[in-house]
């Protein structure tokens, strides 16, 4: 078997793109698979601060990979964390992709895993032109999303919209994150659709980061991942103020609205402690500091019933307790293993929620079930097998494989 990866994010960055896909194909090459990764040269801003920038790759010649795997780069566009910024990344990468995938030996299979968008284009390309059968790997709910986040206004689809549902339709299979969404597809005629959700490697699965003990200080509240326009921090913003000195509220991370996130805490007066983005030893610091991790995501985007936000395994793994501002599948599952409190996306009721967390600390011990359900469930090597075997179903039922 050899299989043909088409991703915007790989080795050495760490997002979670790239452990979800370091570890699958991890997975492939134990089963004895070839595997070929077409990705851009690493994002210095992805990668830790020790790795290099001859770690970071380089779009001349093929790398051998920490798994086995060959990884063939293209060039990398540096891009602000705006909207346009990164599409022209994007959109210049996956371009570039196609060529750099021809390069590679005939595949089994291709798969494309999307976002970056303009992925999903290149690997149809790819497949077609090696006549190989077309995984594509949706890790978010698009196009939905792109309507919920106003990139298409108008009454009638765009071509972006138009592009997705075209491949998606057409591909050989498509793989989601959830079942919420495979549902979805499905309703819209794709052909075949299944779930492997997002994990965490057991074997990595970090020891408990233990509650401080109470003590007559503030509650202490950790968000730490992407400032975007998704997760709606606004209202974490709001609630640290009213819960006053109750409350230190901490905020880890980058994206496009961090700016504007810093200048509205400034403008209502809201004590909040932003921080950069973090890596190993500096995030665990962070959760050891934390007595409730938060898990948000706005709550007037229809698509984000479907959505369970990759870090949501991360904070079950570690054993915090978490304020779920999340609804749909995602406060279903949180509140099914008992390690959060699903709260509603109102300044109200979150500083609500925090005030009582400080007067009963109690509540912050949650029980061991929600990291029993990682393992269970989550675990990146069984998930890696179940899309192994998705693979091999899918390539001895295709003649061309």
């Amino acid at each position: 078997m050899r299989v043909l990866l088409l991703t915007h994010s790989y080795q050495p960055e760490v997002t979670a793109p790239q452990r979800r896909w370091g570890a699958f194909v991890g997975e492939f090459r134990r089963r004895g698979w070839e595997c070929d990764v077409v990705t851009p040269v690493a994002h210095p801003g992805l990668a830790p601060a020790s790795v290099s920038r001859a770690q970071r790759g380089t779009v001349l010649g093929v790398e051998r990979g920490g798994r086995g795997e060959w990884i063939r780069r293209v060039p990398l566009i540096h891009h602000t964390e705006g909207r346009l910024s990164k599409l022209a990344s994007n959109l210049t990468s996956a371009v570039l992709m196609v060529p750099r995938a021809l390069t590679a030996p005939r595949p089994d299979v291709v798969v494309v895993t999307v976002p970056a968008l303009p992925n999903i284009a290149a690997g149809y390309a790819v497949a077609r032109l090696r006549r190989s059968p077309l995984v594509v790997d949706m890790r978010d709910a698009w196009p939905d999303l792109a309507r919920d986040a106003q990139i298409v206004t108008s009454s009638r689809p765009g071509l972006m919209e138009r592009v997705l549902t075209f491949v998606q339709r057409r591909a050989d299979l498509v793989v989601t994150v959830t079942e919420g969404f495979a549902d979805v597809l499905r309703g819209r005629g794709a052909r075949r659709v299944e779930t492997v959700y997002n994990g965490f490697p057991a074997d990595q699965l970090p020891a408990p980061v233990p509650s401080r003990e109470p003590v007559a200080e503030p509650l202490r509240v950790l968000y730490l991942g992407n400032h975007g326009e998704s997760q709606g921090l606004e209202k974490l913003i709001d609630a640290a103020r009213l819960a006053g000195d109750r409350v230190r509220l901490r905020l880890v991370g980058n994206g496009a609205r961090k700016a504007e996130l810093e200048a509205y805490a400034r403008r209502t007066g809201a004590d909040v402690d932003f921080q950069p983005p973090s890596h190993g030893e500096e995030t665990l610091a962070h959760y050891t500091w934390a007595d409730t991790c938060v898990v948000s995501l706005r709550d007037d985007w229809r698509s984000f019933e479907w959505t369970i936000p990759s870090k949501t395994y991360e904070l079950l793994a570690i054993g915090k307790h978490i304020t779920a501002v999340v609804r749909g599948e995602a406060a279903r599952l949180l509140e099914g293993t008992g390690a959060a409190d699903v709260v509603a996306p109102d300044p109200d009721a979150i500083a609500a929620l925090w005030q009582d967390l400080a007067d009963r600390p109690q509540r912050l011990a949650v029980p061991a079930s929600g990291r029993a359900w990682v393992a269970e469930n989550c675990d990146l090597r069984r998930l890696g097998r179940r899309y192994a075997d998705l693979i091999e179903t899918l390539t001895r039922g295709n003649p061309a494989a």
